[in-house]
């Protein structure tokens, strides 16, 4: 599962990210992003750009457009089964740029231990992700899900799912081009051993909405404190 993520670009990020979109003056950073709340992706109907679209899959064919963060997730097995996610997976692709994501392990005392995941290399993650449109009358809202696969070595102490990484910019080209589905497929695994680092955070991570630059500061678990 991915529940949590942020985008917060450092300068060289932030500037390789500019070599292959256009990126807003303002550009809005976030810790913390949670389910339902909206967020950059990279579309593949306008790969050039940053687009804003809600984190949340509401289907087309849904009678309310209700985003009730359900679908937040698509697993990566039998993706192209499912109602919800095969029309996006085949034509409705996006990339999710990230400078982190986050999960949990649960202590022996059962609180909620957060952990910050990210490139050792420092590299925006672009995570696999599919969008939807929904319409009714004037109303138009723009949704998306990120996939998520089996762990790789480093992921699976914390957790037995983690999100698709697309880890170079080939990958991240094809995610949006026009691909036959057995190709799309196939980009949806782990990534390689030995490319994550991970450390954990201040459980104030654990409130969604909850925003701080400390967020991403190490914590050691001696010292952990709400």
């Amino acid at each position: 599962m991915c529940g949590r993520y942020a985008f917060a670009p450092k300068p060289k990020q932030r500037k390789a990210l500019e070599k292959t979109v256009a990126v807003p003056t303002e550009l809005e950073l976030r810790l913390n992003i949670a389910p339902t709340q909206v967020a950059y992706v990279i579309a593949n109907i306008l790969p050039t750009q940053l687009q804003r679209m809600e984190w949340g899959l509401v289907p087309h064919w849904s009678t309310d457009g209700k985003n009730t963060g359900k679908l937040i997730n698509a697993r990566a097995e039998g993706i192209a089964e499912k109602p919800s996610f095969r029309e996006p997976i085949h034509s409705k692709r996006c990339l999710v740029p990230a400078d982190s994501f986050y999960e949990w392990r649960k202590s022996s005392e059962g609180r909620k231990i957060p952990y910050r995941i990210f490139l050792q290399n420092e590299d925006l993650l672009y995570l696999a992700g599919i969008w939807d449109e929904w319409k009714q009358g004037n109303k138009v809202k723009r949704t998306f899900s990120i996939i998520t696969t089996t762990p790789n070595l480093e992921m699976s102490d914390l957790h037995d799912r983690m999100p698709v990484i697309l880890t170079d910019a080939a990958s991240q080209r094809l995610w949006l081009s026009p691909l036959p589905l057995n190709e799309v497929l196939a980009l949806l695994h782990p990534p390689d051993d030995g490319l994550l680092s991970m450390y954990p955070v201040s459980e104030k991570l654990n409130k969604a909405g909850y925003e701080g630059t400390h967020l991403q500061e190490p914590v050691a678990e001696e010292l952990r404190l709400f």
